[in-house]
């Protein structure tokens, strides 16, 4: 119970890997708050890891959008007094190739991932600062290090996430605040089980330990990130995709 009772946020967590990540976290003892733009996902996900005795809590948001962020955040300041780990998960792909790229998800891709990322280290770093301690952790990808055909908004909204996380290490570090990144290879979700056995064959080839990663394989690095162990880490991204960007 490395995290009894400690208030840990992590958005888009109603599914997938966040659902994963906040589910870590509660097993640990943490309360978990599930945050999602869909109220009624959160309220159901953050119900499911109550039944299993686990502590949970729910607050829908959506992060693109700073008064929204800053709202849940003063709630969630009023309701347990502070926030202390903050997890940055939300996002989502718009893949075209750029030739073909729309305007519309472009922006879409780089309102959620990183502008959503920015929101809420904004919203949730004034407490920390004030406080003088916390843990903040941004899920990138391996595709914002490597870029990807067909992925230039995702790509350049991840590589963001990682210029973000080593400038916010440097300005918040004299407050005891690490801010570290993860970045996910191919990591086996919804999505990727939607995959063609050929185009799953091709990642394979890529990955030198010849699979999938899991949701659990990142949960695992965020417990890392956010525990004492980690007190000396800040500003790095880690990434967590069985060697495909050595």
């Amino acid at each position: 119970m490395q995290f009894k009772d400690e208030i840990v946020l992590v958005t888009g967590s109603a599914r997938g890997i966040g659902r994963e990540i906040a589910t870590a976290f509660a097993k640990e003892g943490a309360i978990a708050i599930i945050s999602d733009i869909n109220a009624e996902s959160c309220q159901k996900t953050a119900q499911e890891l109550i039944d299993q005795g686990l502590k949970a809590d729910f607050a829908a948001c959506d992060v693109t959008k700073l008064s929204a962020v800053d709202e849940m955040a003063n709630k969630l300041l009023d309701k347990y007094g502070r926030i202390d780990i903050l997890v940055n998960n939300a996002g989502i792909t718009k893949d075209n190739l750029f030739l073909r790229m729309r305007e519309e998800e472009w922006d879409a891709v780089i309102t959620v991932n990183l502008k959503g990322t920015f929101n809420c280290c904004k919203a949730v770093s004034k407490s920390m600062l004030k406080a003088r301690k916390g843990k903040i952790i941004s899920i990138a990808s391996v595709i914002g290090i490597l870029g990807n055909i067909g992925q230039a908004n995702y790509a350049a909204s991840k590589a963001g996430i990682i210029g973000l996380t080593k400038s916010l290490a440097r300005e918040f570090a004299s407050r005891n605040i690490t801010v570290n990144a993860i970045a996910p290879g191919y990591i086996k979700t919804d999505m990727t089980d939607q995959l063609k056995e050929e185009a799953r064959q091709k990642i394979l080839q890529a990955i030198p330990l010849q699979r999938m990663g899991l949701p659990e394989d990142v949960a695992g690095v965020c417990l890392f990130l956010a525990s004492k162990q980690a007190d000396y880490i800040t500003g790095q991204t880690i990434k967590v995709d069985g060697g495909m960007a050595i």
